[in-house]
């Protein structure tokens, strides 16, 4: 599936549609977006069994926590900006289990 996201909503409504099960094999975690400014907010994620739900709100425990302006994101998720590149430029900034920050490329993919 190909498209573009449009906002921060759409990324989280569409989500379970980019959701690679095979990617998530092995895999339990609880990702949580803290996304700041318009049309930002908080939701988690939760990977388990092959399988994802999504929730908006905090989560008491997440695995790894990403943080960041919510239309840095919205660029990031279409591939306009570089995952990597925004966590060394601090405009990501990742807090918990990096290990299994650096696993979501595989488990969610960008919308291209």
């Amino acid at each position: 599936m190909t498209f573009r996201i449009d906002n921060v909503q759409h990324y989280f409504d569409t989500l379970g549609d980019r959701f690679n099960a095979a990617g998530a094999k092995n895999v339990s975690c609880i990702y949580q977006f803290e996304l700041a400014g318009d049309d930002g907010g908080t939701w988690h994620a939760t990977i388990a069994d092959q399988a994802i739900s999504v929730t908006e709100g905090a989560h008491e425990k997440p695995t790894t926590t990403l943080r960041m302006k919510a239309d840095e994101f919205v660029k990031m998720t279409n591939g306009d900006i570089n995952g990597q590149m925004a966590y060394m430029s601090g405009k990501l900034k990742i807090a918990g289990n990096l290990q299994m920050a650096m696993k979501m490329r595989a488990i969610l993919p960008q919308a291209k």
